[in-house]
């Protein structure tokens, strides 16, 4: 047997938070994880737009939803898209039911940046997120269906994922789906 290589400069980073959907109907793919799986409740985000959004480089106004629930520790995200504006939800990357990407938070989005460009990783879509988080999505060379968000959250996101959590572990069937404003 020979040594395993070195981990890549991408595993430094953090761990993976969350697992991504695209699905081909948002509101059947929403009861699926309720009803068959038991996630929720879902907490859906309406009209998400970054700021300064860029999708390879060009300026894009793409607007998208959203809905996060919890299952344990992980994040399942369902999102639809709601404009035809150039994103990682047309073309190429929006592929369709099955896994879009997966999410790690990161503290530092320019020490991300630095290790995907050290792993020869494609920034394909970068934002604002409110006043202080950063995104990027990356391709690491596999091209659509293997995406990786790096996100640096905006301030306050913590308390607000964390009450998403706590509903999840404290679910009883109740209320699944909860339009945040």
């Amino acid at each position: 047997m020979t040594n395993p290589a070195t981990p890549g400069p991408l595993k430094k980073l953090g761990d993976v938070i969350q697992l991504a959907y695209f699905p081909t109907d948002f509101d059947a793919a929403m009861t699926y994880w309720i009803e068959t799986l038991g996630v929720g409740p879902f907490f859906v985000l309406n009209d998400v737009r970054l700021g300064e959004m860029k999708y390879k480089g060009q300026p894009t106004d793409a607007v998208f939803s959203m809905a996060i629930g919890y299952w344990g520790d992980i994040q399942i995200e369902l999102i639809k898209t709601d404009s035809d504006a150039p994103s990682l939800y047309a073309g190429e990357y929006a592929v369709r039911d099955r896994l879009h990407h997966v999410c790690v938070f990161v503290e530092d989005i320019t020490e991300a940046r630095k290790a995907c460009a050290e792993a020869g990783a494609e920034v394909i879509v970068e934002g604002k997120v409110g006043d202080d988080g950063e995104v990027i999505y990356v391709d690491p060379g596999q091209g659509p269906g293997f995406v990786i968000e790096y996100l640096q959250p905006m301030a306050g996101s913590e308390g607000l994922f964390q009450m998403m959590k706590d509903a999840a572990r404290d679910w009883d069937g109740s209320d699944p789906v909860r339009v945040l404003q």
